[in-house]
Parts: C-alpha cells; sequence; structure tokens
C-alpha cells in the first residue's frame, strides 16, 4: 500500500492488520508522519505534533506484538486528542496564546484509556481560541484549511481533528462538542462525527458551560466510530456527570439496521436560514432512509423556537469566565471572543437563572416530542465552507460574534443532551461536503449509529479523498 492508502486506513482494518502481523507498526507510523509532514504545512491540523513519541510508541507496539504479550483493540493504532484535552506529556494550549506550551499535570480520563487499549498518541490537533466559535483559525495557530479547499472553513472548535480525518492523517480523531464542534468539522470536512449522550464519554475538567459539552469521535467511517466509543465510554471518578452504564456493543451491533424506525424530517426546524445546495442535498439524504425500511414524515418542531435567543445568551454568558483575561490579553485574543465574552458582562444572576428555567423547559419539550420519533433528521449546518478567515459567509448577515446564525441545528441537542451525529451525504457544486444530522433519544447512541451504518451503506463515503497531492 502507498503512504496515502495507508493514511486512509480504517481503523478496524489497520488493527486487524497489526493484530495479525501482516503490518508493521514501526512501517505504518513512518508511512504515516511522512504523509503528515508533507501536507501539514497545507492543512495545518495540529498543534502539536508528536513524532518522536509516536515512533517510540510504534517500536514498543512492535516489541509487543512480537513478544505475543496480550495486545488491546487499538494495539498501534494512532490516535489524536483535541487542545482543549490536558495531556501531561504535550502541551494543552487552547488554541490561545494565553496558555502557549502550558502542560498540564495530569491526562484527562479518555488519554489512559485509548493508551490502555494499545492507541499510540499521535499529537494535539488544532481548537479555535478556548473553542469559543465555529471557524477553523486561533490566535496561536492560525488557520486550519479544509483539506477539500485550501482557506476555506473546516469548522471548529474540533477544526484540526475533522482537517486530520478528512486529510488522512489517521483513522482515529478525539473532539469535544459545546454547541456544534463535532459536527460542524464533520459536516465541512466530509467525514463522520459523533456528539454522544451527555455523560457517556467522561469529560474532565468538567466544563463550565451549564453542561453542555461533549467528548466523542470524528472519523471516515461509522464502524471506526463504534470501536472509538467503546474504547472511549464509561464511567469515571473525575466526572461526576458520566452516566454509570458500561459502552453498549456498537461495533458489532452496527448491522442491526433501522427497518420499521419513525424518523422525523425538518428542513429548517421551522426558523433556520439554510442556503439552497445544502437544503437540496439534505432533504434528498433524508428521503433515502426509506430505502433502508424506515418510515419517514417531514413534519414541525414546535419545540424550537426558543432555541436561538437561548443559545446566544448563554453562549455569551458562559464565555464571561474569561472577562479577568482581558486587562492583560484582549489585543491579543480572538476579536470575536472579546466582543462574546463583552456582550454578557452585565447579566445579573437574576436573569441567568430566568434564562436557565426557561432553558429547561425547553429541553423538556424536545424530550417529549421525541417520545413519537425515533430518530431526526436536519442539516448538521446551513452552509457549505466558505473562507476560513472569516466568522460569517459574505452573502450571510454579518456580526461582530453570532457566528451561531448558520448553527443553529447543532446547540438544541448539546442543551438536551441527545446523541447526534453528522454523516456525509454529499458535494456542492464548488465540491465542498455537506453532512446529514442524525439525532436520536437520549441514551440511544448506538441507535444514532446504526442509522449512520445504515446510511453509509447505501451512500458511501470513506472512498472520496481530497487532492492534497
Amino acid at each position: 500500500m502507498t503512504s496515502e492508502d495507508l493514511g486512509f486506513l480504517p481503523a478496524t482494518a489497520l488493527a486487524e492488520l497489526i493484530r495479525t502481523k501482516q503490518l508493521s507498526p514501526v512501517e505504518y507510523m513512518q508511512a504515516l508522519l511522512s504523509r503528515i509532514e508533507a501536507l501539514e504545512p497545507r492543512v495545518n491540523a495540529f498543534a502539536y505534533l508528536a513524532a518522536e513519541q509516536a515512533m517510540d510508541g510504534a517500536r514498543a507496539a512492535e516489541a509487543k506484538l512480537m513478544s505475543g504479550d496480550r495486545i488491546g483493540r487499538l494495539h498501534g493504532v494512532p490516535v489524536t486528542i483535541k487542545d482543549l484535552a490536558n495531556t501531561r506529556d504535550m502541551p494543552t494550549q487552547q488554541g490561545s496564546l494565553i496558555f502557549k506550551d502550558a502542560q498540564p499535570t495530569e491526562d484527562t480520563p479518555i488519554v489512559p484509556r485509548v493508551k490502555d487499549e494499545g492507541a499510540i498518541i499521535l499529537g494535539k490537533t488544532t481548537s479555535s481560541e478556548f473553542g469559543w466559535t465555529g471557524v477553523s483559525h486561533s490566535p496561536l495557530t492560525g488557520i486550519t484549511h479544509n483539506p477539500w479547499q485550501h482557506g476555506m472553513n473546516a469548522g471548529a472548535s474540533s477544526a484540526g481533528a475533522g482537517a486530520a480525518a478528512a486529510a488522512g492523517f489517521g483513522p482515529l480523531h478525539q473532539g469535544s462538542d459545546g454547541a456544534g464542534s463535532i459536527r460542524m468539522p464533520a459536516h465541512f470536512c466530509g467525514v463522520f462525527g459523533l456528539k454522544p449522550s451527555f455523560g457517556r464519554v467522561p469529560y474532565y475538567p468538567v466544563a463550565t458551560g451549564d453542561m453542555t459539552s461533549h467528548n466523542g469521535p470524528l472519523t471516515r467511517t461509522v464502524a471506526d466510530s463504534a470501536l472509538f466509543m467503546e474504547v472511549l465510554s464509561g464511567p469515571h471518578p473525575l466526572d461526576y456527570t458520566t452516566l454509570e452504564a458500561g459502552p453498549a456493543a456498537y461495533h458489532a451491533r452496527l448491522h442491526e439496521g433501522i427497518k420499521g424506525k419513525r424518523i422525523a424530517f425538518s428542513p429548517d426546524l421551522g426558523h433556520a436560514r439554510v442556503d439552497p445546495d445544502v437544503a437540496t442535498l439534505v432533504a434528498k439524504a433524508a428521503h433515502r432512509f426509506t430505502e433502508l425500511g424506515a418510515i419517514v414524515e417531514q413534519v414541525g418542531t414546535p419545540w424550537a423556537a426558543p432555541g436561538p435567543e437561548l443559545a446566544r445568551f448563554f453562549w455569551s454568558a458562559h464565555l464571561t469566565r474569561l472577562k479577568p483575561r482581558l486587562a492583560e490579553w484582549e489585543s491579543r485574543m480572538d476579536l470575536g471572543l472579546v466582543a462574546c465574552i463583552k456582550a454578557s458582562t452585565n447579566v445579573s444572576i437574576a436573569e441567568y437563572q430566568t434564562m436557565r428555567e426557561r432553558k429547561m423547559a425547553y429541553i423538556a419539550d424536545i424530550g417529549r416530542w421525541f417520545q413519537d420519533w425515533n430518530f431526526l433528521l436536519t442539516p448538521a449546518v446551513s452552509v457549505a465552507a466558505f473562507p476560513a478567515e472569516k466568522l460569517m459567509p459574505d452573502h450571510w448577515p454579518q456580526h461582530d460574534w453570532d457566528w451561531m446564525s448558520w448553527a443553529e441545528f447543532s446547540y438544541p441537542f448539546n442543551m438536551s443532551w441527545n446523541p447526534a451525529a453528522s454523516v456525509p451525504c454529499g458535494f456542492t457544486a464548488q465540491g465542498l461536503p455537506v453532512g446529514l444530522q442524525i439525532v436520536g433519544k437520549r441514551f440511544d447512541d448506538l441507535g444514532v449509529l446504526q442509522a449512520s451504518a445504515a446510511f453509509e451503506a447505501i451512500q458511501p463515503w470513506a472512498d472520496k479523498r481530497p487532492a492534497l497531492g
């Protein structure tokens, strides 16, 4: 296989080739690093590439394999970790000059979990500053480019993870999602991304955004995400919000299908603006679920109307935690982030609590609505990729910080904790990927993966590769 073929090799296949000694972990890692080092200047997916550590890990993996010792499910498989997640042997800079070269003293729980299964940490992927926006640039790392078109948005805050997956920089990439930051890069970069049910995957330090941030996978195939989820999931003592249940047999049960499932389709949630090319691709994809034996109906979503006001209020209010940084760092921070922080600096505790009461009613309405449906289909994002130096596409209303106007479909399910995925469903006339969002009932991560796998089977995407050279 060429270095390109190896870079795009799914984790399921890679792990099997290594386990059966058909592929050397050392030779694989050498080929992968050669590919990354050649293409990374054009993509800029890494905030920190741990090439020497990765080669050391590959040599250790090969020695263990040859010794006949027990090996884990991800033995010799590379994994990337987002720059917002703590790693004690690599910098965690959060996309900000404030934390340039910062070195945590402990790992977030998912890091030892993947290492225990034999995975090799390849490095840290780029994020927007403190994960505040859906656009792939930061003051620390500059622009992360969409592999499908240089200069275009790769989606954020898990920008590097999405770009790395699309570019063939290995199979498994961890992301996090507080308002769409797994699903947006998946949409823009033409890969698969799953935001699990809240609490499914531990998140430490526990985020302060009123329990809306979720860890999850970005991969090229649904099967890879299912395998990754089995490793990432399960309770952990450092995250008091994690669910008691361990992971389900996500990978083994992908084939069960969705025959007879009731699926709702909403093209706009009743209020969202959507570009016509995105809307057309998503509608065609939604109706293909009838080919899988599901019942698909276009329906209203009466619960959705309060969403925009709630999302904008809480997004800005929660970022006021950064206000003390402004005195020293404002001139070196993302201008949009600074505007977002300042927008809520005068919000009172009473106002916050009143809005939180409204949020809880909104979440209850979502849960009540889902009693009648197995899944909801929507666009993942309203627009295809646009220039990454911009906060808004030129043809959209402009704002100094409100990027959410083109991402109205994702944040409701951060607040409600429903699992939601973005699956590639086609390309615009300009050759830019578009994602379909599949939302499931709370806790039905397996169902979302099964629905995603069923769609992947009739409209595959993993064979499509960007022309990076």
